[in-house]
């Protein structure tokens, strides 16, 4: 078996106002490198549209029919101060989290070792009925969700290293046992979400917040502290990692300074715990990430460890 890297031409059309971080030309750098030599042994394949009984499972149909509702004819509609939507949005999101759930579907079927989904926009931010920070549906919480639903697994884990912490992932699980969400981000920041004191109905949240400034140092600390041995107690029999790749010192919407190196180490952390107790299944699912040549470096660091490269 092989990574599989799974990706759609219509997340390029979702546009966003001029200047705006959150752009076509993130997925476009994405897609480039990994084209290089190196990544020829991917599995490839292209992204369906989720059915909206699937956005369903984290978000409610009367949320899921008001953004269909609001796609825009030409132009852009703003859903919040920086989520907008054009012609083009609404299939790139379905695509998105029906990206999410190929993924599921191919890991768990052992058609592949594990998954990285090449998606725009991204989803950790978007809550229930709420979207936020770029984001429309959530699609990590969306694919743990469906991994449970169609497989029937009691543990689940959605572990977040993107700069700004998954308010949405952490409220859709906030009261579910059967889901732990880990996250390391940089505090104070955007949502402002995401203190120690966080920590769910089930004490299923496990947020271990950085500070600016903080670098590799620290967030390995972070996840060998707090975050792994929580993980390694839980046992989760499935994976899901929301990739933010904001982290990087490159990165101009936040001041934390992590390098390649430590999206690879990160990236085989996670896969051993994965190795541990999931038979090594994980989908990973691109969140942020503004800096293209950061970006680029990093997803390539860690589709390298995912392919044990």
């Amino acid at each position: 078996m092989t990574t599989l890297l799974i990706s759609h031409p219509a997340y390029l059309n979702h546009l966003t106002p001029s200047g705006h971080p959150e752009r076509p030309d993130r997925l476009r750098v994405v897609e480039q490198v990994l084209e290089a030599e190196r990544f020829q042994p991917l599995a490839r394949e292209q992204a369906p549209a989720a059915p909206l009984e699937t956005i369903a499972l984290c978000h409610p149909m009367e949320y899921v029919e008001m953004i269909r509702d609001n796609v825009p004819e030409d132009g852009l509609v703003r859903l919040d101060a920086d989520t907008t939507m054009s012609p083009g949005s609404f299939e790139a999101a379905l695509r998105a989290a029906g990206g999410a759930t190929l993924a599921v579907d191919e890991v768990m079927n052992q058609k592949a070792s594990n998954a990285f989904l090449a998606a725009r926009p991204p989803g950790h931010h978007a809550e229930t009925t709420r979207p936020m920070g770029f984001c429309i549906f959530n699609h990590a919480a969306i694919a743990a969700r469906y991994a449970q639903k169609r497989f029937g697994l009691d543990h689940v884990a959605v572990v977040d290293f993107d700069v700004h912490h998954g308010n949405g992932t952490q409220e859709i699980f906030w009261a579910d046992k059967s889901v732990m969400y880990c996250s390391t981000h940089e505090m104070p920041l955007y949502p402002g979400t995401g203190s120690t004191s966080e920590r769910g109905e089930h004490n299923n949240i496990v947020n271990a917040p950085l500070r600016a400034g903080d670098g590799g140092m620290q967030f390995r600390q972070a996840f060998e502290s707090i975050i792994l041995p929580r993980l390694r107690e839980f046992k989760p029999e499935f994976m899901l990692i929301s990739a933010g790749f904001d982290a990087h010192t490159r990165d101009p919407l936040a001041n934390l300074n992590l390098v390649e190196a430590d999206y690879t180490w990160v990236t085989q952390k996670l896969m051993e715990v994965a190795d541990a107790s999931a038979q090594g299944r994980i989908v990973s699912v691109l969140e942020g990430g503004y800096d293209l040549e950061g970006l680029s470096g990093s997803v390539a660091a860690h589709v390298t460890a995912l392919m044990r490269a």
